[in-house]
């Protein structure tokens, strides 16, 4: 499924977008294998853009492709050869470039086929990987999608679903301006550059959401609501799908770093570790906040509990006070006269009805057991 950039939404749907952005299209059931199909966006195929970046340390050369033929063109081997396709919409170009660097049907059919497992797979021409691209644009919305790499001794190919953004332009401002080793390498590095880019992207995403989570918590202690609830378990639910992603590339990682068919060379492995290490990093950080809206979780439902034996102890503190006073009342509600009809006095039988300041005394002796029972409740700290 494609990602195009989500503006407007509040807090809790950016983070609820990641479950869509990277739900697993199939080819039809029953197709055969290495079936090529093409990504339709609003039921049309879009021709997808090939951008070609070549370089070696004396220059560098950009341009865009609008015609097969032009692939068609030997590249110098002298130099290392980008190309960045930018669409899914064309199968043809993906079987073009296929054909022209031996790149494995079963491999063309993955990069159709978005949401994959991030993975590396070793040909005797090439490695492929995929991975998944997570990043913020314009609007600081959570976006991403698939992007898939082959890269073989001096040449890599990158396809992405959509071309508006990417998290590809610091490595390519590098191999511009000549910065660092990029120039001097070959494919090999070019293919750890644009990983170690996925990777680093992910960091401020996770604190983007480690951020919201701390601001979620002060609001959560001072007054917890029932929509915290759903944004935090928006937040959960989006940290374990990013944990879904960065896990296996920690292995995608791994696995260059001991890859045999020696299309990794030992410098660039070197930075490969310091790679691995961002992914591990990741992970951790990916833990702690799950670990803590967990525990937020719990907060909130330990607050309700507290607010509610609260208001349940202001409650019962004033049944308590009524119950005497409730009492009294109910006694001289029974209305038993003093006297019988022919006038004789039955002095037991209420005498209290004819006090000229009855009602008046006995609001008194109520008033007395209510504050007495508010002291002693006070005493005790019920109140």
């Amino acid at each position: 499924m494609s990602v195009t950039p989500c503006p407007g939404l509040d807090p809790a749907a950016r983070w609820a977008t990641l479950h869509d952005m990277f739900t697993k299209r199939h080819g039809p059931p029953g197709s055969s294998p290495a079936t090529l199909t093409p990504h339709l966006v609003d039921g049309q195929a879009r021709k997808p853009s090939v951008q070609i970046i070549e370089y070696d340390k004396d220059g560098v050369e950009e341009r865009e492709i609008t015609d097969l033929a032009e692939l068609a063109a030997r590249f110098d081997s002298r130099k290392v050869t980008w190309i960045n396709i930018d669409g899914l919409g064309d199968v043809e170009v993906l079987s073009y470039l296929g054909q022209r660097f031996n790149l494995h049907p079963l491999a063309l059919e993955d990069v159709l086929n978005t949401g994959q497992r991030p993975k590396v797979e070793a040909g005797p021409d090439y490695v492929f990987i995929v991975a998944q691209m997570v990043y913020q644009n314009r609007e600081q919305t959570i976006c991403g999608e698939q992007v898939s790499l082959f890269f073989g001794k001096n040449f890599l190919i990158t396809v992405q679903e959509e071309g508006e953004y990417d998290v590809f332009d610091p490595v390519r401002e590098r191999i511009r301006g000549g910065r660092g080793s990029i120039r001097k390498a070959k494919a090999d590095y070019l293919g750890y550059a644009l990983l170690d880019s996925i990777i680093d992207h992910y960091y401020p995403v996770l604190e983007d959401i480690g951020t919201a989570i701390e601001e979620l918590e002060d609001d959560l202690l001072e007054r917890p609501s029932r929509g915290m609830v759903i944004t935090l378990h928006e937040y959960k639910r989006s940290l374990t799908q990013l944990r879904r992603f960065i896990w296996p590339l920690r292995d995608v990682v791994n696995g260059l770093l001991h890859d045999p068919s020696g299309h990794i060379t030992s410098p660039t492995k070197v930075y490969l570790r310091d790679c691995y290490d961002h992914t591990v990093q990741l992970m951790d950080h990916v833990e702690s906040y799950k670990e803590i809206t967990s525990g937020l979780m719990e907060l909130y439902h330990s607050s309700v509990g507290l607010r509610t034996n609260e208001v349940m102890r202001v409650l019962t503190v004033i049944t308590s006070i009524f119950i005497p006073l409730t009492f009294i009342v109910g006694v001289y509600g029974m209305n038993f006269a003093p006297e019988t009809p022919d006038g004789k006095k039955l002095p037991l039988n209420m005498p209290e009805l004819y006090l000229p300041h009855g009602y008046i005394a006995i609001m008194l002796v109520m008033a007395v057991i209510a504050g007495v029972q508010l002291v002693i409740f006070k005493k005790m700290k019920w109140l």
